[in-house]
């Protein structure tokens, strides 16, 4: 009896395993075909990123990125008519929305880190950003930290990137001023009156700010990065065929050049993917 007991236990673990291994082996890709859509993850709260416009709806850079991906995946002849669905997450809950099988991409502001890559898989990288300096477009042609020595630089106060600035002055031997300010919108207000002579932060938010700012023409960004945050879409842990096809549409969308116009869709129609971020595309474009 027990014996047939556990003979019985075994075959529906067995059963179960199978069943599980089909749903596994079925893919992304398979349910994409099978209901006609692709479920995008995005924040509402990441800019110039991820997030809600002024009408509610979903955009920034990665938003439209992975619309570009999905428009792609849909010139397969088994992915025709295919529907973005978006699904709304947060910072706390953004892997779980992958691990948890409820969207397919997540398009915001993800840094690869190999901690993640324990939960999820990455495509080839998408961004790369990092802490620079904005100054006003009638200073010097090549601002460095070393040429604000003795000078105010703002930052926002209470910050991992103001920590930056304050070690990198410390490492560098700059005496500088560091003013710390409330919000990204008063430290712009006050290097449009120079009450400071560079406003530090993160690449694509200054990029942000000089788009949205008064006299975007009058402000420019310092070449160097002072930090550097490789980003990328996260996507389902161990599905090789979804990840290469979304590699393969992003190497499309980056060797057409496609991609420099979403850069200033997001960042403004003059506005340049910086040179470090025209390599990143150049290297990560794979050949067919």
């Amino acid at each position: 009896m027990f014996l047939a007991r556990r003979t019985g236990l075994a075959s529906t673990s067995i059963a179960a395993l199978l069943i599980s291994v089909g749903v596994a082996s079925a893919g992304t890709l398979d349910r994409i075909a099978q209901e006609k859509s692709i479920r995008i993850a995005y924040r509402e709260d990441a800019p110039p990123f991820s997030y809600k416009d002024k009408i509610g709806e979903p955009t920034g850079f990665m938003v439209d990125l992975c619309r570009a991906v999905a428009k792609k995946l849909a010139e397969q002849p088994n992915l025709s008519s295919l529907n973005v669905v978006y699904v709304p997450v947060t910072a706390q809950d953004r892997f779980e929305a992958i691990t948890q099988q409820k969207a397919d991409l997540l398009c915001e502001p993800t840094s690869v880190t190999l901690s993640r890559r324990e939960q999820v898989d990455f495509s080839i990288p998408t961004f790369l950003d990092g802490a620079s300096l904005m100054v006003r477009a009638d200073g010097s042609k090549n601002w460095t930290l070393r040429e604000l020595a003795g000078q105010k630089i703002g930052v926002l106060a209470g910050t991992t990137t103001e920590e930056s600035l304050r070690n990198s002055l410390k490492d560098a031997g700059i005496i500088g001023d560091v003013v710390a300010i409330k919000t990204h919108d008063e430290g712009l207000a006050m290097l449009d009156e120079g009450k400071i002579s560079a406003y530090f932060a993160d690449r694509s938010i200054l990029l942000f700010l000089i788009k949205n700012s008064k006299a975007p023409d009058k402000l420019r960004l310092a070449d160097d990065y002072l930090t550097v945050e490789p980003y990328a879409l996260a996507l389902p842990r161990g599905d090789a065929d979804f990840r290469l096809a979304v590699d393969r549409a992003l190497s499309h969308i980056y060797r057409s050049g496609e991609i420099v116009s979403i850069f200033r869709h997001t960042f403004g129609g003059k506005a340049e993917p910086s040179q470090i971020l025209r390599t990143l595309y150049v290297i990560s474009g794979l050949p067919d």
